[in-house]
């Protein structure tokens, strides 16, 4: 991002809310034709997106419980990372993660492409 821009003036980002309107270790569902996107606060006030279903069954990742930077899914306990999208192991598997942006308390999401990582992150550092 330029010196002079935001990411409100930038292609591709797209004002979601403002931090505050998630709770800690809550979530929010952006709905779209092209499945939905589920964003997460952490303790610490990090926000993440990652697609809204898990891997392994469809499970929807947004009615899961946070802590620290994963999701556990509410139907099989699956546990993925919100930075990567990676289930953690022995599981396997991936869901696609979103580019989030915070500007002033303003949560801003890139909608473009969903990125899947093909490493296996197990820490949130």
């Amino acid at each position: 991002m330029s010196k002079n821009s935001s990411p409100e003036t930038e292609p591709n980002w797209t004002k979601i809310g403002r931090v505050e309107d998630i709770t800690r270790l809550g979530s929010r569902i952006i709905k779209r034709e092209a499945g939905n996107i589920a964003l997460f606060r952490t303790q610490d006030d990090q926000v993440y997106a990652i697609a809204d279903k898990c891997p392994h069954k469809g499970g929807p990742l947004s009615q899961g419980i946070v802590h620290d930077c994963f999701v556990t899914c509410p139907l099989h306990n699956w546990v993925l990372n919100l930075k990567t999208g990676m289930a953690a192991a022995p599981d396997e598997g991936h869901v696609p993660t979103y580019p989030v942006r915070v500007d002033n308390g303003v949560i801003f999401l890139d909608l473009a492409v969903g990125k899947s990582s093909t490493a296996a992150i197990k820490q949130c550092a």
